[in-house]
């Protein structure tokens, strides 16, 4: 099994009219169009039965903070790989071209959208006059709001310089917000919450957006020893990554779900319903995970290991649409 594509004008030659990549284009839109179904019909299908109501536009929310996170993602991932990289001994040069702008650009669109909801209270903005701009510098909401839109416009500036590594700082600025804003100051120790969040988002952010960018910079590497030398380095710091996003999600869990209720709460109440199936998918992840590093260390050709690193993306994506739908639920918070 060979990572590299056979190169235009020899490929091309053999399979006239063939155009390389569009079928994996394709494959990739059709994903990203079942993802969105989550948590455009996440919503209802959680609320079912629970007795709970759901908040205004709680779809459009949830999409646009599961858009959020995989923009999150695609940055994150490629200045913790490319780094990866630069430690590989012999490694190639040659480095896919960056999705960072692109990712920038599509989070600034994602966190305007979700501004322009805290501008309006929470509610569904259904034209201009409805938004609230200066409204929002008087919440502690409506700045969090803002700060996430001028981060990813600052990291897609960073991404087009001549240093895209200072596009860092933006992006860990959007992942202090999140935390922030996922724990209120009326919560029951809301420092310990946002450091919770904090750890989990940042840990969740690495492995899937690494894992997408060592796959794409695999493809266009040729030599077998430092591609598989990259994704081993790389598996080793992810055990490291799923171990702190177990602990974090696990006790971030109790804090909203004391022991003696969750279980309870995992099949009568939306947020629990949505958490259990994050659990479920987390576990196929980390299923596929052992598969992808039991292959590498294993099999004749380390880089067999791709297959299953291919389908452990793949449900990373659906777990993050699952986030994105586990911040549009009512939380069980009970005290």
């Amino acid at each position: 099994m060979t990572l590299t594509r056979p190169s235009l004008g020899v490929a091309d030659a053999s399979e006239p009219g063939a155009r390389p990549g569009v079928g994996r284009a394709v494959a990739v839109l059709v994903l990203v169009a079942l993802a969105a179904l989550i948590p455009l019909l996440g919503p209802s299908v959680a609320l079912d039965g629970t007795g709970e109501a759901a908040a205004p536009g709680s779809e459009g929310i949830a999409l646009l903070r599961a858009v959020l996170f995989a923009a999150l993602c695609v940055p994150v991932g490629e200045l913790f790989v490319n780094r990866l990289a630069r430690s590989v001994p012999g490694a190639p040069t040659v480095v896919p071209r960056s999705w960072a702008p692109y990712a920038a650009g599509v989070g600034f669109v994602a966190a305007l959208g979700l501004a322009s909801v805290v501008s309006t209270g929470n509610l569904v903005p259904h034209s201009l006059a409805d938004l609230d701009v200066g409204g929002l510098y008087a919440s502690r909401d409506g700045k969090l709001a803002l700060l996430e839109v001028n981060a990813f416009a600052v990291a897609g500036l960073c991404a087009l310089s001549r240093r895209p590594t200072t596009q860092l700082w933006p992006l860990a600025a959007v992942v202090v917000a999140e935390a922030l804003r996922a724990h209120p100051t009326t919560e029951h120790g809301p420092l310990l919450g946002s450091g919770l969040t904090f750890v989990h988002l940042t840990c969740a952010t690495l492995w899937a957006g690494g894992l997408l960018h060592a796959l794409r910079t695999l493809r266009g590497w040729g030599v077998r020893e430092t591609g598989a030398a990259l994704l081993g380095r790389y598996a080793r710091v992810a055990a490291v990554l799923l171990a702190a996003i177990t602990a974090t999600g696990v006790w971030s869990s109790l804090r909203r779900m004391p022991s003696d209720t969750i279980l309870q709460q995992l099949t009568e109440t939306a947020y629990g319903r949505a958490l259990l199936a994050k659990v479920l998918l987390m576990v196929a992840v980390a299923g596929l995970a052992l598969w992808a590093r039991f292959r590498l260390r294993r099999a004749a050709d380390p880089l067999t290991a791709c297959s299953p690193a291919r389908a452990e993306v793949v449900a990373l994506g659906v777990v993050v649409a699952v986030s994105g739908l586990l911040t549009a639920l009512p939380v069980p918070i009970r005290w």
